[in-house]
């Protein structure tokens, strides 16, 4: 599976999100993702950001075959029957093509500057541990008394169910094991992020345990990929587009871009396999500067086809 994705809080706007999302359908991408912030995470003033999840409605309605979803939505953000309502009305309008992802956040400016609550790691993780048994739970079908810590329902209900009847969750993370055991209890993939094939491997050799340890085939919880993604029809195109992503993701500091499925045509394919000989069955390839659609093109046109 092929994702494309974009970082929604640098500055996309509502018609970049649109074109982008029905640009990846027509060019034959698998999905389509965005991050789930309310600031820059680089640190740069004037850029504009959207709730993401009005925008994935909005994709939701005018796409066909996509799935669309975050990668992910900090469980700060959104008590998670709200959360719930959100993509059950996404999965609606894409006639069940959503994909919610969930994490435990990690932006502490954002949330201070919008007065969102930013708990200590620990805390956190008992909110995700709440909020994915109750968005599971109540998209499964249940009636829902819940007494957690962090969240309590009583009767709770949500209707309509899911239109293929299950609400497909993923994580995101390192897949640490607290919570590759959380993602075998509930996910139905679980997305590493901006690591080396090496620690790929290692990463899906705790998902594999953790599936193990209560009884579920570790092939029924895939594991992908999220990773920065630079294309150029030759090296010269490859480095100038590099140095508009470096100047606009990292505010024009060096950082090595190792972990990066990065270069040519040629080297990003041969990327993309090494990943997989790692674990890797899928790849969200995060596309930062977002208005060079014709790099979409040229992954489109001269890497899907040689990594399907």
């Amino acid at each position: 599976m092929y994702t494309l994705m974009v970082e929604g809080q640098e500055d996309v706007t509502a018609d970049d999100f649109l074109a982008l999302g029905t640009l990846a359908e027509d060019l034959g991408f698998d999905g389509f993702a965005t991050s789930d912030h309310y600031d820059s995470v680089v640190g740069a003033p004037g850029r504009g950001s959207l709730d993401v999840w009005g925008l994935i409605c909005a994709l939701a309605a005018a796409t066909e075959r996509i799935r669309i979803g975050t990668m992910v939505s900090p469980v700060t953000f959104r008590p998670p029957a709200v959360l719930a309502k959100l993509a059950l009305a996404a999965d609606g309008l894409s006639r069940g093509r959503i994909e919610v992802g969930l994490g435990t956040g990690w932006h502490d400016v954002e949330h201070q500057r919008f007065g969102l609550p930013f708990p200590p790691f620990a805390d956190r993780l008992a909110m995700l541990t709440e909020q994915v048994e109750i968005i599971r739970r109540l998209t499964d079908g249940e009636t829902l008394d819940f007494d957690g810590s962090h969240y309590q329902l009583r009767g709770a209900t949500l209707l309509p169910r899911p239109v293929t009847g299950r609400m497909r969750i993923v994580f995101g993370g390192s897949a640490k094991p607290k919570v590759a055991a959380l993602a075998a209890r509930f996910a139905d993939a679980y997305n590493v992020v901006w690591i080396s094939p090496e620690d790929a491997r290692e990463a899906r050799g705790r998902l594999d345990q953790a599936c193990e340890a209560i009884g579920r085939d570790p092939a029924t919880l895939p594991m992908t990929l999220m990773a920065r993604f630079v294309v150029g029809s030759d090296e010269a195109d490859y480095r100038r587009r590099l140095a508009r992503v470096t100047a606009k993701a990292l505010e024009g500091d060096d950082e090595d871009p190792s972990p990066w499925i990065a270069g040519t045509c040629a080297q990003v394919i041969e990327r993309i396999a090494t990943y997989r000989a790692h674990g890797v069955e899928g790849f969200y390839l995060n596309h930062f500067d977002h208005r060079d659609l014709d790099m979409v093109r040229l992954c489109a046109a001269d890497v899907l086809p040689h990594v399907r």
